[in-house]
């Protein structure tokens, strides 16, 4: 029975297929459609985005280096666990200090590949996992792991030399001293030691041994390069040598104050703490600076502490031990700082310690000073309120000027039989616990800046002076320190590294063919300044050819030293700085330099230009990133222009952020004028603040100031009133005719001034529609190339929706064929089924015959 209703629904569909054949093509086509249109919506909604491009090997595979450049951190703790010492190297593989440490440190790898393990982690990988657990504002990083003990960052410069000197320390933290010679050798150094004393024989490992190599990596970790040196002693007899008799005990070895010992009952043994206190401890008469080449302090905060020699020195950072120059150079420092008791104790009798000085040049006496010294009481010192320094009321007060004119000037003539020297003591009338004392001597002449580049080889200070060198060699610089207020700090830097600002500093040489020569880097390479950030001066060395390092780093010290120093202020010019980057201009040609209307002078020419007694210099300040001085460059131009047939007046500027000047010579602020006036070159006018910068104003200035008229109005001049006078007359039919002149160039300016105002405004109208234009056909062409994008996308899906229309009606053909042929089967099956049904009527009505037969028969 089921398997007839099926048939018959069967037959229900088929017939209505046959019987409406567009129904199934309209319902074919409607979802071929929705297809489309969906497809369609979602390609406008596509990712524009492209992903990121994976990261590849930032190494080269030939490089003893495990390079993770998927950031795996995971992999780094598992490698770490297993090697003595490791090095991880942090990279961005964007980052152009990271692409020029890879070479440096590919070269490390191959010298210590089978003694440190070396990894590369991608840190900038978004997906990896050293980017998500670590937060770096730089790269490079280098972080080195000693055992468990880490990480020590790496902070100086990305050489090779110095990262494999630093590995070096970090794998042999320690310095195993066996003999007397080798301690001795050991603590001869300048820098600072540290022993410790450990046996062995109880234990391979004494309890305290790893807590003090713990402190000497510590150390590392403070300072990466290692000044601070740890040794280590194992035999009792050797540590005897240096006071050490109880085990595990540290010694701090100090030239200048007595050497100490860990106090272990006052501060707890621990790497810490061990470290703590050799870094408060510890004397320093060297200190090795590295700027790291960005935007830092480290100067400044250095230079701030007061004058400071520094010291440019070609280093080799692998070396076992010191060059000779840097021992020269220690040996200085050593000297220096030691402190002579016996010579400090008999000058006591002359200046005690509690006092400051301060010394008078004597205007009777030409080669002669007064020094005056404020000796304090220690009750009046240990009062806050009373400071080492000359009050403007003690200078000018009646002891002080008394005791000038009729102690220092009468003693002087009388003592100079016998001395070139002669003191005297008064009391302050202002406290009864500070004393004065005024020593009036003699001192040399002092020298022009040739002379004293020539004489600052030999001492220059006067024998009968404390600071004049003794017959023994090095006394005039042993203790220095604690004979001069003016105390000077020693500064290395490595020269190959800091050249640049040995440049800045006054050093000249063309890096590129000789780096370290020229007039300020000597031929060994090495360049010495000092530089007195509070008085903003700086002195460069000039060694004479004949002299050592040794001395002449002497006679500058002891010359800057002095209360009176010979030495010359350094001044940085531009013809400096072009020497120093190799510009050569005209030196190849014989021809002098074209005349121009504005003089420009430079540190070297500023001198011989501004003092010319012929001529009246009009002299413009200005810097290059002043813009008032720009904008008043077109009135300095139109006077030189006006000027230009006169000799006797020249119009000059310079750059004062670019070029020193003598401290007489400054100005408070750009930009400024200066007239220095022909014949009376003393009587420099400066140009009024108040009265505006114009041609007319100028010219009113130059003329009322001009040494011609100044010599014109002099009593002494008669002889030449008459020419005087005519040149007066001259100047002013000049004046004359520079005013009419200048009248009728202002109205021509006038004119042009609107006609380029109306040019300007035109042209920028103008551009103004050019952008408009080009912002319009740059939106044009994008929505050309949109449409043409709609339509080649369209023209396909339009192609595509053909080929599947035309498989619908090959589909509909066949369906039709179908169809006639279903239609075929449904009359013969109906033309069967009628026969079907026709007999089983006649079946069923010969039943019934049969049964009507049989019941009748009945």
């Amino acid at each position: 029975m089921l398997r007839r209703v099926r048939q018959s629904s069967l037959r229900q569909v088929l017939f209505l297929m046959a019987r409406r054949p567009g129904l199934l093509c309209g319902a074919v086509l409607l979802g071929v459609l929705l297809v489309l249109a969906v497809k369609f919506t979602c390609s406008r909604a596509k990712n524009v985005v492209a992903a990121a491009r994976p990261p590849v090997r930032f190494f080269s595979a030939e490089a003893p280096i495990v390079d993770l450049y998927l950031g795996q951190l995971d992999q780094v703790e598992r490698l770490r666990s297993v090697a003595e010492v490791s090095l991880i190297f942090f990279y961005a593989p964007w980052c152009a200090h990271s692409m020029a440490a890879r070479q440096e440190v590919q070269q490390v790898a191959k010298k210590l590949a089978k003694q440190v393990q070396f990894l590369a982690v991608n840190c900038w990988w978004n997906h990896g996992k050293c980017r998500k657990q670590n937060r770096f504002y730089q790269y490079p990083i280098i972080h080195l792991f000693y055992r468990r003990f880490g990480p020590i960052e790496y902070k100086g410069p990305y050489v090779a030399p110095y990262v494999e000197s630093f590995i070096l320390r970090v794998i042999t933290p320690l310095t195993y001293l066996p003999s007397r010679d080798a301690l001795k050798e050991f603590l001869s150094y300048h820098e600072p030691r540290v022993v410790g004393f450990f046996q062995f024989n109880s234990s391979p490992q004494p309890p305290g041994y790893i807590t003090y190599l713990s402190s000497a990596l510590q150390a590392l970790k403070r300072d990466f390069r290692g000044v601070v040196r740890f040794g280590v002693v194992t035999n009792k007899q050797v540590a005897e040598a240096i006071s050490l008799k109880e085990d595990e005990s540290v010694y701090l070895n100090r030239r200048f104050n007595s050497s100490l010992i860990f106090p272990r009952r006052e501060r707890n043994f621990t790497s810490e703490a061990i470290c703590s206190w050799v870094f408060e401890h510890r004397e320093t008469v060297l200190q090795w600076l590295q700027p790291p080449g960005t935007k830092s302090r480290l100067l400044e905060h250095e230079l701030s502490k007061g004058p400071a020699l520094l010291l440019f020195l070609p280093h080799n950072p692998l070396g076992t031990k010191p060059s000779p120059m840097l021992q020269q150079i220690a040996d200085i420092a050593v000297r220096y700082h030691s402190c002579d008791i016996a010579n400090h104790s008999s000058s006591e009798e002359t200046f005690p310690p509690h006092s400051c000085c301060q010394s008078v040049p004597l205007p009777e006496f030409s080669a002669s000073v007064c020094e005056v010294c404020l000796r304090l009481s220690p009750s009046s010192l240990s009062s806050s309120s009373v400071r080492c320094s000359f009050s403007s009321t003690t200078r000018g007060g009646e002891v002080f000027q008394s005791h000038l004119h009729h102690c220092c000037l009468h003693r002087l003539p009388a003592a100079s039989l016998n001395t070139s020297e002669g003191c005297s003591h008064f009391l302050s009338s202002y406290s009864p616990f500070s004393q004065y004392s005024a020593c009036c001597r003699e001192v040399e002449p002092q020298l022009n800046q040739s002379q004293a580049k020539e004489e600052q080889a030999a001492p220059l200070t006067h024998p009968s002076s404390p600071l004049a060198p003794s017959s023994q060699g090095g006394g005039g610089i042993t203790g220095l320190r604690c004979h001069t207020n003016r105390t000077l700090r020693f500064y290395l830097l490595d020269v190959a590294l800091n050249w640049p600002l040995a440049e800045r500093l006054g050093a000249t040489g063309n890096r590129s063919v000789s780096p370290h020569q020229g007039a300020g880097a000597q031929g060994d390479g090495s360049f010495a300044t000092i530089v007195h950030l509070k008085d903003e001066v700086h002195y460069v060395l000039h060694r004479s050819p004949a002299a050592t390092l040794t001395e002449s780093l002497e006679a500058f010290i002891r010359n800057f030293s002095a209360p009176h120093s010979l030495l010359q202020r350094h001044l940085v010019g531009e013809e400096d700085r072009k020497v120093g980057e190799g510009e050569t201009k005209h030196a190849d040609t014989q021809q002098p330099p074209p005349r121009r209307l504005i003089t420009e002078l430079t540190t070297s020419s500023f001198l011989p230009a501004v003092m010319d007694v012929e001529k009246d210099v009009l002299l413009f300040y200005y810097t290059q990133w002043c813009g008032f001085c720009s904008i008043l460059n077109h009135v300095i131009i139109q006077l030189a222009r006006l000027l230009q047939g006169n000799g006797s007046i020249t119009v000059a500027r310079v750059n004062v952020a670019r070029n020193d000047l003598p401290w007489e010579f400054m100005v408070d602020h750009v930009p400024s004028i200066l007239l220095f006036p022909k014949y009376s070159k003393p009587n420099s006018v400066k140009y009024p603040d108040d009265l505006p910068i114009t041609l007319p104003n100028i010219l009113h200035f130059l003329l009322q100031h001009s040494g011609s008229v100044q010599s014109a109005d002099k009593p002494g001049s008669a002889p030449h009133g008459a020419d005087g006078a005519e040149q007066s007359s001259v100047l002013r039919s000049e004046f004359l005719s520079l005013q009419r002149e200048v009248q009728a160039l202002r109205h021509a300016r006038q004119r042009l001034s609107q006609q380029l105002a109306q040019l300007w405004r035109d042209n920028r109208r103008l551009t103004f529609e050019a952008i408009t234009l080009e912002a319009q056909n740059s939106d044009l062409q994008m929505e050309r190339r949109s449409l043409e994008d709609q339509h080649r996308e369209t023209s396909r899906q339009l192609g595509e929706a053909v080929r599947r229309l035309e498989e619908l009606v090959d589909a509909s053909e066949n369906l039709l064929n179908e169809n006639t042929l279903l239609r075929v089967l449904l009359r013969a099956l109906k033309d069967s089924t009628e026969t079907e049904e026709q007999e089983d009527e006649e079946e069923e009505e010969r039943d019934e015959g049969e049964q009507r037969r049989s019941h009748m028969a009945s």
